[in-house]
């Protein structure tokens, strides 16, 4: 059943409607407004093509055997899948994205607001960085001003992403099958004048990098996108879909594109092969990356706006449509990006990525294990409504959410990421099923204006918010 948030979209003073989709930014998706097995497995799909996983592959490539190199994708691509298939199938069941999962799963409703603000600067920074990237990247093969590189690539992802998921799965539909066509073509032309069987069993060019190293890449470079995992799979119709499709992109990632990247390192002895990739390519191979990285980076963009409408509904009462936020976020990151102050602030964005993944480990610990707070979920979902009331804070899961950083930030030993992500899973589990983590307050819908907590039919004759 529809909510009322979804009957229209809100208008801005004067009456015009607000551009773009607000994508039930507030809201669950509705059961008959998710998308079929292909489509969501293009969009999974899309998320692997990527010429930085190229280029993570032959880095480590450099330092490993091919061997070596094989199980370090392996335990990666596996702590990565566990992590998405736990917390992206509590967002199939809700219908509900990250920050707004938050609020019944381990946080309440002030905590989500805190979760939101983290998660939404962390993508932000990140689009903004790799825009940066992009564009010094295109400014290096085809000339120009990298400045100029980045206001064409962050205008173009801004563009996709304010009309939401399903311009966003279309495009992944034209743009997933050229990439991997281009890459195929221009990796298969490099490798030719080799002997594959020579590069496998070659051994490391540069200096040694160990498997705990090398995992820590794997699985921490792409930990936050598996924490917001919900973003995407909130748009799925099953639970074995959000399996399969995940699965199939950690295979493409990481076995085919991670390890093709490894031969490539073999090969030329260094990790700087994007070069191979797109010298070989000439203008459709530029434009086809340049798309690629708008269906990767819209990601970041998309993520950023949920988060940013669910804080200021939060904190200032304040309902902004999802479109507009898109807009605002767009043109600061791309803004930065052309100015190239963004990449002065990886350091800070790698501190968020180590704040980020406890907010999963409490996630899946509070859904799947203790599930103290989940109950309200269950009452209604099967009307498609959200709660009547949300608890307003959980204090005992941000003194947890604050251990489990500290654990990843200062203790050298394993994977950051995970190892916050673990401390934050076992201490929610154990603390929770011990009774020691307790909501306090409630917070109704009336004092949370712009989420339906109520059946409110829809409008007749209106198509809801997020409708192609």
């Amino acid at each position: 059943m529809a909510t009322h948030e979804n009957t229209a979209a809100p208008s801005e003073p004067g009456g015009a409607r607000t551009v773009g989709s607000d994508d039930y930014a507030l809201s669950r998706v509705p059961r008959d407004k998710r998308l079929g097995f292909w489509t969501m497995l293009l969009q999974w799909l899309a998320q692997s093509g990527s010429i930085s996983q190229f280029t993570l592959g032959a880095t480590i490539g450099v330092g490993m055997s091919f061997a070596g190199a094989f199980w370090a994708f392996t335990l990666g691509a596996v702590i990565l899948e566990v992590v998405i298939f736990a917390i992206g199938l509590a967002g199939m069941r809700e219908g509900l994205a990250t920050p707004l999962l938050t609020r019944w799963a381990g946080f309440g409703r002030n905590g989500s607001a805190l979760v939101s603000l983290v998660i939404s600067i962390s993508l932000v920074g990140w689009f903004g960085v790799q825009n940066t990237i992009f564009g010094d990247s295109v400014a290096s093969l085809v000339g120009g001003p990298s400045w100029l590189w980045c206001v064409v690539a962050g205008a173009a992802i801004t563009v996709l992403v304010i009309f939401g998921f399903r311009y966003m799965a279309v495009f992944a539909k034209i743009v997933t099958p050229l990439f991997f066509a281009m890459v195929a073509w221009s990796v298969t032309d490099a490798l030719s004048e080799h002997s594959l069987s020579e590069l496998i069993h070659s051994p490391a060019p540069g200096q040694a990098i160990p498997l705990s190293v090398a995992a820590t890449a794997i699985a921490g470079g792409y930990m936050t996108g598996a924490i917001v995992s919900p973003e995407m799979t909130r748009y799925n119709r099953k639970g074995s879909h959000v399996f399969l499709q995940s699965a199939s992109s950690m295979i493409l990632s990481e076995y085919i594109v991670g390890l093709t990247g490894v031969l490539l390192g073999h090969m030329v002895g260094n990790g700087q092969v994007s070069q191979i990739v797109l010298s070989t390519s000439g203008v459709f191979g530029v434009l086809v990356v340049l798309m690629s990285t708008a269906k990767i980076n819209d990601w970041n963009l998309y993520g950023s706006s949920l988060g940013v409408v669910n804080f200021f509904q939060v904190v200032f009462a304040k309902r902004l449509h999802r479109g507009a936020v898109t807009i605002v976020l767009g043109i600061a990151g791309t803004v930065l990006s052309a100015v190239g102050i963004m990449t002065h602030f990886t350091d800070f964005l790698s501190v968020l990525g180590v704040a980020i993944p406890p907010v999963g480990g409490i996630i899946v610990a509070e859904y799947w294990v203790v599930r103290r707070m989940r109950a309200p979920l269950d009452a209604t979902r099967d009307a498609g409504t959200l709660p009547a009331t949300s608890p307003t804070w959980v204090p005992m899961s941000l003194v947890i959410w604050a251990a489990a950083f500290c654990v990843g930030k200062f203790y050298d030993g394993g994977i950051p990421a995970l190892n916050s992500l673990l401390t934050a899973f076992v201490l929610y589990a154990v603390l929770g099923l011990a009774g020691w983590i307790r909501p306090y307050g409630t917070t109704t819908v009336e004092d949370h204006p712009g989420i339906a907590g109520t059946t409110t039919p829809a409008a007749s004759g209106t198509a809801p918010v997020g409708a192609p």
